[in-house]
């Protein structure tokens, strides 16, 4: 009986305990209606690049498939001293670079605006791009481009780089792929004109 007892109260404290890890990944308590927001890719790809990084070499998301990198998260989370929300954003940029690269057909529509003073192109930089790219467009991740090297990227035509950006493209040596418009699905060919144009200006000098 005594032996009975003990199972069945390492039982529920084990519950409980995983019920408490798991609550701040799923949502905040409060109504049952509240839903956590959903993981944004570039959020994500800064979480991953600052904190994963740290211990683990940064390795290609096409290691492992979706389902293993959620059960991933959920034990990492603690050691990494992560919120739910970062949690959410590491798997969305994981689970979006995990994709293979494929062709999409391109919608034409209006494309992002700043509204700022701000050209559109260095908008959708900001949106887009940044996290890997970085802000001085050397790029934030091992194997990134580097946009300032007169001999990089930016030295291949524009046909070639939009065909990059829409099918995504594993540059040599690095170990992640970029996915397809960068994670952004809503990525237009407006917008990534206006993204090259952004790069040729600021960094293409």
């Amino acid at each position: 009986m005594k032996t009975s007892l003990f199972i069945k109260i390492g039982l529920s404290t084990a519950i409980l305990t995983l019920s408490g890890l798991l609550l701040p990944l799923s949502g905040s308590a409060g109504s049952v209606g509240d839903q956590p927001a959903v993981g944004d890719y570039s959020r994500g790809a800064k979480v991953w690049s600052n904190n994963c990084g740290r211990c683990h070499n940064i390795r290609d998301a096409r290691e492992l498939r979706d389902d293993q990198w959620f059960s991933t998260a959920f034990h990492m989370r603690i050691r990494g001293g992560l919120t739910g929300q970062e949690t959410r954003d590491t798997i969305a940029f994981l689970t979006a670079s995990n994709k293979p690269a494929r062709k999409s057909i391109i919608t034409v529509k209006a494309p992002i605006s700043s509204g700022t003073g701000k050209s559109d192109g260095q908008v959708t930089y900001n949106k887009t791009c940044i996290a890997c790219h970085g802000g001085n467009g050397k790029g934030t991740l091992p194997g990134a481009p580097d946009f300032t090297n007169p001999k990089g990227a930016l030295s291949k035509s524009d046909a070639v780089l939009i065909k990059h950006i829409t099918e995504g493209f594993q540059s040599p040596g690095s170990p992640m792929a970029m996915p397809a418009k960068g994670g952004n699905t809503d990525l237009t060919v407006e917008d990534m004109r206006a993204v090259l144009a952004y790069l040729r200006k600021q960094f293409g000098k």
